[in-house]
């Protein structure tokens, strides 16, 4: 592998200028990274996409640009978390350059070429910084680094700004002399700005550095600041897609609450996992229809399963590690429960495993690690599977593979005092089982002479969300029978 990567990269580098050159002395070189990428990740090629953009000229040192890589599919923009690498440090193939917090989680951007970090471009911390935004700069030799330019991150943005300037240049044309109320422009609002016909001045840009983002041209349209040829049925056209788009400051929601004084409220920054969160829980409610089921299941012979495991075989397991098991040969002994609902069959489809999703709270927001094949799985199995991933989630150091999927979702509030609740489909799954605290009641107990006598049992409520196109009430009664039949014989769950 590393002799092919080597050669790709000589190819990369020797045929740059003369299959990529542009003019006025500048070549733009073929990046390595994008042709070595699918061979040193290639479990990540569908998520990882990393565009790097190599420029040389006459008299400057040759450099490399890195831009903001799009680490999951639904990414598009992302915060730079930490740098690993100060700027002069070497880099090797394989070294962390930095963690950048996305939709999904914190990863790690890896470099695919050897140099040195030159120049930071955007510092730790920075925010909502767009995908294929430059962030950094690196060279070949150290020697390079004096050799740059000092308004070398200038001339970076110069380019970016490129399409402003071609925009700017259209409307001087047309006999517009205004110039817009942004310094940079997405290509979605680039289009929507041309296919409507709209005057740039007039529209206000939301995103981060004065970026005129899709859904500021959106609002902008709905809101009728379009010129008269606008008919509504383009209008109505383009409401479906204004759900989806970034909220704008200068188009509050009609039902929006009265706005407060600035002395009496605080804003408090939103992650992208919580931004993402809100979203898919959003959609979650509007598209899928929710079917509620619940019921109650004696929670005393798991506990004194879980002691007996404790003090004959210095096993230590928590009661979620159990209803991990139970609800996973549940869903193994009905399997028409372990399925989601094909949109493109417009019929349910059945899961081949059963991997179960356990949500984990974290400071950054609610992550869902899973543990696939939990119906093959020993209880000591999973419970070191779930401590080893909900330390990694609450780190934000959890890998694509381990968050994305599943095929059920369960939500446990037993160790605070919640009794009962209902949890929110995650999408594209069909269930998630809410599991509230145990309390203890009084109620008949059959004693062993066959007479009822009042005692003391603990119970825990489990409510059940389920995507009523995949469940009926029979389908939902079948799972519950099965999961609470679980619990009554508890072991079971060592079969």
């Amino acid at each position: 592998m590393a002799n092919v990567r080597s050669l790709l990269l000589g190819l990369a580098r020797a045929r740059g200028p003369s299959l990529f050159g542009i003019g006025n002395g500048t070549h733009l070189r073929s990046s390595s990274l994008a042709l070595t990428s699918i061979l040193s990740r290639s479990h990540l090629c569908d998520e990882l996409l990393v565009r790097v953009r190599c420029i040389s000229s006459t008299g400057v040192a040759s450099h490399m640009v890195l831009e903001m890589p799009a680490l999951s599919p639904t990414m598009n923009q992302g915060n730079i978390a930490k740098w690993r690498k100060k700027e002069g440090d070497k880099i090797d193939v394989g070294d962390v350059l930095c963690e950048i917090e996305t939709d999904k989680a914190t990863l790690e951007f890896e470099t695919l070429e050897e140099g040195f970090l030159a120049k930071i471009l955007a510092p730790e911390g920075s925010k909502d910084v767009l995908v294929g935004q430059p962030i950094a700069i690196t060279v070949e030799d150290l020697d390079e680094i004096k050799n740059l330019p000092a308004d070398i991150p200038k001339g970076v943005e110069a380019k970016q700004d490129k399409s402003i300037q071609d925009l700017t240049h259209d409307v001087k044309h047309e006999g517009r002399s205004e110039k817009p109320n942004f310094s940079r422009i997405s290509p979605s609002a680039r289009l929507l700005i041309s296919e409507y016909g709209l005057e740039p001045s007039s529209l206000k840009a939301s995103g981060p550095r004065g970026t005129l983002l899709k859904g500021d041209v959106l609002a902008a349209i709905m809101s009728g600041g379009g010129p008269p040829g606008i008919s509504e049925s383009s209008q109505e056209k383009i409401s479906g897609s204004t759900h989806t788009s970034q909220p704008t400051s200068h188009t509050p929601p009609q039902s929006a609450t009265p706005l407060l004084d600035k002395d009496t409220h605080e804003d408090l920054p939103n992650t992208q996992i919580r931004k993402v969160i809100a979203k898919r829980l959003l959609e979650s409610k509007q598209s899928t229809p929710h079917l509620y089921l619940s019921t109650d299941v004696i929670l005393d012979p798991l506990l004194a399963f879980r002691n007996e495991l404790k003090e004959q075989h210095n096993l230590k397991v928590s009661v979620n590690d159990i209803v991990i098991k139970a609800v996973a040969l549940a869903l193994r002994n009905v399997p028409e429960a372990n399925a989601y609902w094909n949109n493109e069959k417009g019929e349910p489809s059945l899961c081949d495993s059963v991997d179960i999703s356990i949500a984990v709270a974290t400071d950054k927001g609610l992550m869902t690690p899973i543990i696939r094949n939990a119906d093959q799985k020993t209880l000591s199995a999973i419970s070191l599977e779930v401590k080893e991933l909900a330390e990694n989630a609450r780190a934000g150091k959890l890998k694509p593979n381990e968050f994305q999927g599943g095929t059920f979702s369960i939500s446990n509030l037993g160790m605070f005092p919640v009794d009962h609740f209902c949890a929110i489909i995650n999408p594209p799954q069909a269930c998630i089982l809410a599991v509230g605290r145990g309390n203890k009641v009084v109620e008949p107990v059959v004693g062993s002479d066959g007479i009822e006598k009042p005692g003391v049992v603990t119970r825990m409520s489990l409510k059940l969300s389920a995507d009523h196109r995949v469940f009926d009430g029979q389908l939902g009664g079948k799972f519950l029978s099965s999961l609470a039949s679980n619990f009554s014989d508890i072991r079971r769950l060592l079969l």
